[in-house]
């Protein structure tokens, strides 16, 4: 649900028209929308966000309505029906549980919602928000800074939320969760605590028979990505990691090309590359979801800047140029220490295979590269796991590479 949040400000205050959150809870099988999307819908109708992408949207907004109108909170199911498959389920074949919770003026959910709000930042302050999904009391805490919350400060937030049995197992599972900066639906009945992957949005009372079960979600501030090189091709690429939710910063040390107007949606720094991202790492602000992509062209920039990031633990580490710059420099960051694997994870030339020439094609290319590395996929083909040229020949319109290893068609073959 922290993903909607800051769009929820304007719904929320004295006066305002109550809405209800649903939330993804549980998950199984293919599904379009992961654990914690959640959607709200006021009781005017208007809506925010999306479960599933429209399969199941319309029953979602009927619940949603539903929970204003009784001011109680429930689960609805939602699967695939072998009968109509474009029904209200879902025709990709898995299931979502989705809670439905009313956030009523004055509440706590609203309270907590606003505080939040309050909160915010354009790059998200960490925190997180943790709530009651079973029983009938809306209850809602928020653990601020939960990197560095202690289990003390989590267990004196929790005192709120559930009975003292159950308050050691309910912050041992919560600590696990802030600790892993994610979401999910934990449960823990009296100091035997247990967890199951999922997130939801409700806070309520619950028979001391039963676990006690919290959703928990977390947010962090948003990933970095460093852009080195003032050019076209930055330009593009800035526009599109923003889509991504990437905090962007754009670093060339050439004053008279790093001019923030020529990129407004970056923060824009003068300073020699290596030496920012030196200052940067040092100070704590890159972590292991910082992406840097190396776009100058120039050996004086790239080769320092490339030995530094690659003794990093970035997510993605990337550099433009064609073949021949690209051996030029694995020979010059070998000669400067660089070890071969260290060079593995570099991915040059940049980006997915593509046919990319404009920039905007090329920051296509690369975003595509940067979602493929988050994800883990490994089937696409990168660039620099491939031979031959970079764009296609515009006369034969044959591919312009063939995956690295395989030889070239003979003459027969390729007639």
């Amino acid at each position: 649900m922290l993903h909607i949040v800051d769009q929820l400000a304007p719904w929320l205050g004295p006066g305002q028209i109550p809405f209800a959150v649903a939330t993804v809870v549980a998950a199984s099988g293919s599904v379009p929308r992961p654990v914690g999307t959640a959607m709200a819908v006021r009781a005017d109708g208007a809506v925010l966000g999306s479960l599933s992408g429209g399969c199941v949207e319309g029953a979602v907004h009927a619940a949603a309505l539903d929970a204003i109108a009784s001011g109680a909170s429930h689960r609805e199911t939602f699967g695939y029906s072998d009968d109509d498959a474009f029904a209200v389920g879902l025709s990709c074949g898995g299931t979502l549980d989705v809670h439905v919770q009313p956030v009523l003026p004055g509440d706590d959910a609203a309270r907590a919602l606003a505080a939040i709000v309050a909160r915010s930042d354009g790059d998200g302050e960490p925190l997180a928000l943790v709530r009651r999904i079973d029983g009938a009391r809306r209850t809602a805490v928020l653990v601020e800074d939960p990197a560095v919350a202690d289990e003390r400060a989590v267990a004196r937030a929790l005192r709120d939320l559930v009975d003292p049995e159950s308050l050691d197992a309910a912050t041992a599972q919560v600590m696990a969760v802030l600790g892993a900066g994610g979401t999910a639906t934990v449960h823990a009945a009296h100091g035997a605590p247990r967890a199951s992957s999922g997130a939801g949005l409700a806070a309520d009372a619950c028979d001391e028979a039963e676990p006690v079960t919290l959703l928990v979600e977390t947010r962090l501030p948003a990933p970095r990505f460093l852009v080195c090189g003032a050019n076209d091709f930055a330009g593009a690429l800035v526009r599109h990691v923003r889509l991504l939710g990437y905090r962007v910063t754009l670093v060339d040390a050439r004053e008279v090309f790093a001019d923030a107007r020529r990129f407004p949606e970056a923060e824009v720094v003068v300073e020699w590359p290596d030496r920012y991202l030196a200052a940067e790492a040092g100070a704590g602000r890159v972590d292991a979801r910082t992406a840097v992509a190396v776009l100058t062209h120039d050996a004086k920039f790239d080769v320092p800047l490339l030995r530094l990031a690659l003794d990093l633990p970035l997510a993605y580490v990337g550099a433009m140029g064609s073949r021949r710059s690209h051996a030029q420099r694995v020979a010059a960051l070998r000669a400067v220490g660089v070890t071969e694997a260290a060079l593995a994870r570099l991915r040059s030339p940049i980006g997915l295979d593509l046919g990319a020439v404009t920039p905007e094609e090329v920051a296509v290319s690369i975003t595509a590269e940067l979602v493929a590395t988050r994800h883990g996929r490994v089937a696409v083909v990168p660039l620099s796991g491939t031979d031959g040229p970079i764009h296609a020949d515009p006369q034969s319109g044959s591919p312009a590479h063939r995956p690295a290893g395989e030889s070239a068609p003979t003459p027969e073959e390729a007639s």
